[in-house]
């Protein structure tokens, strides 16, 4: 049986039977994955939030301690991992822009998803320790100066304000971008918290407000690290992009015409808005295993935003020996034989009897 890779998934086989005569639920979507935004732009929108972050942070520090204000300490140690963030992105992209070579066939594209990952786990781990020290101050509050932690918190919102509008206008399909963004929007609602705490403890020396805005501050942070940490996640074990039913998408293909079976069916995420898909396609007898390799490859990238696919086509009933990998440009003994759907591109891949 000649087979054809136009590329290849490191992933496992995984048993998909798609045949004529389920029901078949077209249920899809266009998604569009393009960047409106250069990695440029991006890098230099990164860059001047990082410098505005870096020299807030600084100042809230000073203020925090002389204030005795924990909501002002924690939004500054916020603002750290903030800054961490965007070191990190920018780092990041440096590397997925690295061409593929030697081992890693897709190049470094997944270091970004390793620093949204790593975005979302500080998060977490911040949060748990600012959540510590709010129940502790709120068991034994101490002295606030209000009107300093207000004026402060003020400024912080105004300089969030600016950040976050910054990282807006980079590409935020990106994960590693996004990571940085939701640091950057949850600090900006800790500093609308941490005002609002300023003003009670100003007006009415409720001092346990600071503690409890500190809360709200953690609940934020431990939303934005889930999603992140669960997004990053997908991405790392190749579950299938969100939004995407693999099911739906492969009743999609048997439908096309001269389509008998599809199988081994695996959809999942190289990076960031970069979905790749391979599987197994049997065509009628009669059909022409180019004509539908290229038409179900037109349909998955017009219908789904789908370029990076590996479809390998074969007729239904033919079989083939034992597994061997052919390397080099020229054709085997039997990529001659009738019936066969032949490719000089890449290596032939020989494959056993499937089990349908």
């Amino acid at each position: 049986m000649r087979e054809h890779a136009h590329g290849q998934h490191p992933g496992g086989d995984r048993p998909h039977g798609h045949r004529p005569d389920h029901s078949h639920a077209h249920g899809h979507g266009g998604h569009s994955h393009a960047h409106t935004v250069s990695p440029d732009a991006d890098r230099r929108w990164l860059r001047a939030a990082l410098a505005l972050i870096c020299a807030f942070m600084a100042v809230e520090v000073v203020i925090g301690v002389v204030a005795r204000s924990l909501a002002l300490l924690s939004d500054a140690a916020h603002m750290l991992t903030d800054a961490a963030s965007i070191v990190l992105a920018l780092v990041a992209m440096r590397l997925a822009a690295r061409p593929a070579r030697g081992g890693y066939t897709y190049g470094l594209k997944r270091a970004e998803i390793l620093s949204a990952q790593a975005n979302g786990i500080t998060l977490l781990v911040l949060s748990v320790w600012l959540a510590y020290e709010a129940v502790r101050r709120l068991i034994e509050p101490p002295e606030v100066t209000g009107g300093l932690v207000l004026v402060t918190a003020l400024a912080g919102v105004v300089v969030n304000l600016i950040a976050t509008w910054f990282l807006s206008r980079a590409n935020r399909s990106s994960l590693n971008v996004e990571g940085a963004y939701q640091h950057i929007l949850t600090d900006l609602f800790g500093f609308v918290a941490t005002a609002v705490a300023g003003l009670i403890v100003w007006t009415t020396g409720f001092a346990r407000a600071d503690a409890l805005a500190t809360l709200v501050v953690v609940a934020l942070m431990l939303r934005a690290g889930y999603g992140l940490v669960r997004e990053s996640g997908r991405i790392f074990l190749e579950a299938a992009p969100a939004g995407v039913d693999p099911d739906a998408l492969g009743d999609h293909l048997v439908a096309a015409d001269e389509v008998a079976e599809v199988h081994d069916l695996h959809l999942w995420q190289i990076t960031s808005g970069e979905p790749a898909l391979s599987a197994h396609i049997l065509v009628a007898p009669s059909g022409d295993c180019h004509k539908v390799r290229r038409r179900l490859q037109d349909l998955l990238i017009t219908e789904y935003g789908i370029t990076h696919a590996t479809l390998q086509v074969d007729h239904v009933g033919e079989r083939d020996a034992d597994t061997v990998l052919h390397v080099g440009s020229g054709p085997t003994p039997e990529a001659a034989a009738p019936g066969h759907c032949e490719d000089s591109h890449g290596p032939v891949h020989r494959r056993g009897p499937h089990r349908h």
